[in-house]
């Protein structure tokens, strides 16, 4: 019977401590019955060298359920002047105190939340109790290794020593590629020399390029086109747009991108983009987002205002013409006015965006074709991957430590977490139990 002051939680969270303390202790024993890793009297230490037996020693590693104590026989070598067990490199817990598993749980958290945040999830969720700064060294750690991961892999399929299977059956109609950009917070050290937008012309941000791919096999009621669930993969780089072309060109390639009926590139405008796409897929469609062209031509509107004779009525008409793809008549319409000077050189500065883009406005023709118009995708994926975790008030990082995470939430957000961070638990504990 429970007593009046008992609880059902009070008792879950007893049982819990309980059965997570004789996990341990069973763990332990499984791991001291695997042996202490002995490899003889000498055993090579990476370098070139033969490192002497010199006992056993032991060391504490945190696990999902608490400390564990692990013997392992230990090695030091003369030449290096450093010792190692080859025990750790077998459990994946060489120079780290922390289990493979623990670390994909640290992993997981760190790249939600801050990491203050996540020890107190990991506390109050597993009753495990790990410090903000363990668990920043640990997720960045597990960010860095699975960003080597993507990058060596994006490497190999460039360079067709990987070649990616086709697209199952049946392959999606349309792959859309979109590309932006935003900037991370970061110390001071790490913009030193760069040129910023505020008022001492400081740069106080680092910019994130990233790309989004997803498809499209079919419409809406209405005849709008609707992103597959689960489809979008993502790549990124803080090294500018040659190393996002790079990376862009392995995903379009992993993704099957020459079995797709159609590929979309949408973007901003921006020229590097559209270079981009007819680089790497040459055969794609170009969209301009509409929202930024709109942005555009409010901003003509506005330059033409103090000449036509009713701004709001003008700026209407150019709009719905907009919307149709009727670029000609906008730049016609906005033409009509005679200007001299300055007002007729940024009058030719402000349609040559319309004039360059004309091919990629081709709106109304766009969506009779059932493909999206705007890059809303993009913007959210910025959003929900970089921002939500990297830009929140007070945070300042490194690059480097920037990048870890991103590249987490990066491989979480593909469906890639199995691919470039999991292998290291799932290894180590496959290992543990032989």
């Amino acid at each position: 019977m429970l007593g009046s002051g008992e609880t059902l939680g009070v008792l879950e969270q007893a049982m819990r401590a309980a059965l997570a303390a004789s996990g341990a202790r069973l763990l332990e024993a499984v791991l001291a019955g695997d042996g202490d890793g002995y490899a003889g009297p000498h055993a090579g230490c990476g370098n070139g060298h033969r490192a002497a037996y010199a006992g056993v020693r032991d060391k504490t590693v945190t696990t999902v359920l608490g400390a564990v104590t692990l013997r392992r026989a230990w090695y030091h070598c003369a030449g290096c002047r450093h010792g190692f067990a080859p025990r750790d490199c077998q459990l994946g817990v060489a120079g780290c105190s922390l289990s493979p598993g623990l670390a994909e749980m640290i992993a997981l958290a760190g790249a939600e939340v801050s990491f203050a945040r996540a020890a107190g999830l990991l506390a109050g969720l597993a009753g495990i109790a790990v410090s903000a700064r363990t668990i920043e060294r640990s997720a960045e750690a597990s960010g860095a290794a699975a960003r080597a991961a993507a990058e060596a892999e994006a490497a190999a399929i460039r360079e067709r020593r990987i070649v990616p299977l086709p697209p199952r059956e049946p392959v999606p109609d349309m792959l859309y590629v979109e590309v932006d950009g935003t900037g991370v917070p970061v110390r001071a050290s790490e913009t030193e020399g760069r040129q910023g937008k505020a008022e001492d012309a400081k740069a106080g941000t680092r910019e994130v390029k990233l790309a989004r791919l997803f498809t499209v096999s079919a419409l809406d009621e209405d005849g709008r086109p609707v992103m597959d669930p689960g489809s979008s993969s993502y790549a990124f780089t803080f090294d500018g747009k040659d190393a996002l072309a790079r990376l862009v060109k392995a995903e379009y390639l992993r993704r099957g991108g020459n079995y797709f009926r159609q590929v979309v590139a949408l973007g901003d405008g921006a020229a590097w983009i559209w270079t981009m796409a007819g680089d790497l897929y040459p055969h794609a469609t170009h969209i301009t987002d509409i929202y930024h062209a709109r942005e555009h031509l409010h901003d003509l509107a506005a330059h033409l205002a103090f000449i036509t004779p009713d701004p709001p009525a003008w700026l209407a008409c150019r709009l719905e013409e907009l919307d149709a793809g009727d670029i000609p008549a906008i730049i016609d319409a906005a033409r009509a006015y005679p200007l001299d000077g300055v007002k007729a050189s940024e009058l030719d500065k402000k349609l040559g965006y319309f004039e360059h883009n004309i091919h990629r406005m081709r709106y109304g023709d766009f969506r009779d074709l059932g493909m999206f118009t705007g890059s809303g995708h993009i913007e959210a994926a910025c959003k929900q991957i970089v921002v939500q975790r990297a830009k929140q008030s007070g945070m300042h990082w490194t690059v480097e430590g920037a990048a870890d995470v991103i590249a987490l939430r990066c491989q979480h957000a593909s469906g890639r977490w199995n691919d470039f961070v999991a292998p290291r638990s799932a290894t180590a504990g496959l290992r543990a139990a032989i």
